[in-house]
């Protein structure tokens, strides 16, 4: 047994059990996917080490491979890896440096996945639809995953889908800190922070009790059978002559978003500012967001935005230091919790 050991002996009044203790030197590595490598050479960077070399390839067959160039070996790793465009494949290059890691004898495999892949499909709508964020889960479990680290989830109910331990975390005070250094006076005192539908009214709440603003929410309906296309009905709460401050965990194509703006401004808004952690932006999502009827919108980067999605009137926080610091929590036994006022 390497190290220098000692005997421990049990402790029923500090709850301590008997056993061997053994001074090891632990030792934190990240490894980055092929998704978004940025964002894990900027959590590397702020944790004060850099990316573990990883060779990745992809056969002409398609088939993919990854190997890990250094030792691995009783090391806690953190992989990173995040999802746009070839979601399938980037979940699949995912889990073959989960099973590698297995294989290579890394002690811990945590999965750092900014936004989760399939998180939408968190439960059946309709009969005989599958259940596609449980799958998921299954498949990281399966493949050797201890710990799963997300920002944001769609549904808190997917916690429960991983077997092991779920550290869920919040953008919201990344989001938080640029909106109380930009928002003027005035700002504040006409500003209304906007639930886009009824499933997000939890989280508007938390932002309305952090920001000293009122509650407004959106009811939208949408077709069952028709993806991506949602009709707004009518708006709980006063925005006339007031700076609404739409809140969600996604945008997507945009459609939910652009239409809840040019709501609020038919209803007398003055400004609309849009706040949203993951900035999937497909097509025609880049388009939709320069609407007149949107006078800023901010996300942060836990999903790569490539230079012909971005657009002038959109600002991206850095999603590293959150990430950084969660990680750090995790690798010292500490408290993710703590980073959120319990909420974690």
């Amino acid at each position: 047994m390497a190290g220098k050991k000692k005997t421990v002996d049990l402790d029923r009044e500090h709850d301590i059990a008997p056993g061997v203790e053994v001074k090891n030197k632990k030792r934190l590595v990240v490894v980055s996917g092929t998704a978004h490598p940025e964002l894990a050479a900027a959590v590397a960077k702020h944790l004060g080490t850099e990316v573990a070399p990883t060779e990745h390839r992809t056969f002409a067959s398609g088939e993919l491979y990854a190997r890990f160039e250094v030792s691995v070996r009783g090391c806690d790793v953190f992989v990173v890896q995040s999802f746009e465009g070839a979601v399938n494949k980037q979940i699949m290059e995912l889990l073959i440096m989960i099973d590698a890691l297995k294989r290579a004898s890394a002690k811990r495999i945590t999965v750092v996945v900014p936004y989760f892949p399939y998180s939408r499909q968190d439960k059946k709508g309709r009969g005989r639809e599958p259940i596609s964020a449980r799958l998921v889960s299954d498949l990281m479990d399966t493949a050797g995953a201890d710990r799963v680290m997300s920002v944001d989830l769609h549904a808190a109910q997917i916690q429960g889908f991983f077997d092991g331990p779920v550290d869920h975390l919040f953008a919201k005070p990344v989001l938080l800190d640029y909106f109380e250094k930009t928002l003027s006076a005035d700002d504040r005192e006409k500003l209304t922070i906007v639930s886009p539908d009824m499933g997000r009214v939890r989280v508007a709440d938390t932002w309305s009790d952090s920001l000293g603003a009122p509650l407004a929410i959106i009811h939208k309906r949408r077709d069952p059978k028709v993806a991506n296309q949602v009709s707004v009905h009518e708006i709980v709460g006063s925005v006339s002559g007031r700076v609404c401050l739409l809140v969600d965990d996604m945008i997507d194509t945009g459609g939910t978003i652009v239409k809840a703006a040019e709501a609020l401004k038919a209803n007398g808004a003055e400004r609309v500012i849009v706040a949203a952690t993951h900035a999937i932006f497909s097509d025609p999502a880049s388009t939709r967001l320069q609407s007149e009827a949107i006078d800023e919108v901010v996300v942060t980067d836990t999903v790569p935005l490539p230079a012909e999605k971005r657009f002038d009137g959109l600002t991206i926080l850095p999603i590293a230091p959150l990430l950084a610091r969660a990680i750090g929590e995790v690798f010292e036994d500490g408290s993710v919790t703590s980073m959120f006022d319990g909420a974690a």
